[in-house]
């Protein structure tokens, strides 16, 4: 499996020989096997590749997120194709029913609100940690009470304030849609990896939004995000900090009774969600543990 990811700053040249990533600076030059890297984060917007490397990313399915002069993520690559039965794959797609993909959307609301009573438990916040248990015993069918809203304003003003809110232009929010930004590209990635579409999702559904799908996906996976952020308290967010978030698909989390890379869980869980969505069969989804 890829776990690696890499970030490239500054002036480079980037090209592919005999199967590595050949990183070119003026300090000397580094060579990383394409095949260990899941992410190539270009950060510098004075970065050259050759269309040959990335033709070879393309194949290896390596993520690849471009920055602007800020550093921000911008855009992306994404290969046509993903997966040798892509056709087959997105027939499945267009013909899941909305009665298992209500039932998928709810089992991921569920479990996104119990991460989230969990890292408040863990930080103190007993109170609301108690609200948002009661709130998962409220959760209807493809939640329609929309449990995930009310548990979303209890929780990110436990964690950050009354005054808090996510529109909000701070360092905070800065942080966490940097974070958000990084995961959800490693969705993208695994969701056109094995053949299916991004843009059509489960429950989000703007036309808009090319990522649809990813950002159903995801969304257990942002209170690793929103854990980090918190615990940091970043008073500012530059190259340093962005870089210490972007390693968070390094850290190890516990899911199909092994531990694994954030980065190669997200590939578990993909796969386990595609299988339940097909089979009808929500036995089949492995989400990650967290717990005290």
């Amino acid at each position: 499996m890829s776990w690696r990811t890499v970030v490239i700053k500054g002036i480079a040249k980037l090209d592919y020989r005999l199967g590595f990533l050949t990183v070119r600076k003026e300090d000397g030059t580094t060579s990383i096997h394409i095949g260990e890297i899941g992410l190539l984060l270009i950060e510098s917007t004075t970065v050259s590749l050759t269309t040959t490397l990335i033709s070879e990313l393309m194949k290896k399915k390596v993520k690849v997120i471009f920055c602007d002069e800020k550093h921000n993520p911008e855009s992306e690559l994404i290969s046509y194709y993903g997966s040798h039965d892509t056709s087959m794959k997105i027939k499945q797609q267009i013909g899941w029913g909305e009665f298992i993909k209500e039932e998928v959307w709810t089992e991921i609301v569920t479990e996104k609100i119990r991460k989230q009573m969990w890292l408040l438990y863990e930080l103190g916040h007993t109170d609301s940690g108690d609200l948002l248990k009661s709130y998962i015993s409220e959760i209807k069918q493809g939640d329609a009470t929309n449990r995930e809203g009310h548990a979303a304003k209890v929780y990110f003003n436990s964690l950050f304030g009354l005054d808090f809110t996510r529109s909000d232009d701070s360092v905070t929010n800065a942080a966490l849609n940097y974070g958000y930004g990084i995961i959800l590209s490693c969705f993208t990635r695994e969701i056109v990896s094995n053949g299916y579409l991004t843009q059509i999702g489960l429950f989000h559904d703007n036309m808009f939004n090319p990522f649809n799908l990813a950002s159903d996906f995801m969304e257990p996976f942002r209170i690793l995000v929103d854990s980090f952020v918190e615990n940091s308290r970043f008073e500012e967010f530059e190259h340093e900090e962005k870089l210490s978030i972007v390693n968070l698909l390094s850290e190890e989390i516990l899911i199909d009774g092994k531990m694994h890379t954030v980065s190669n869980g997200i590939k578990i869980y993909c796969r386990s969600l595609f299988d339940a969505l097909n089979e009808r069969d929500l036995s089949y989804i492995k989400f990650y543990k967290y717990e005290l």
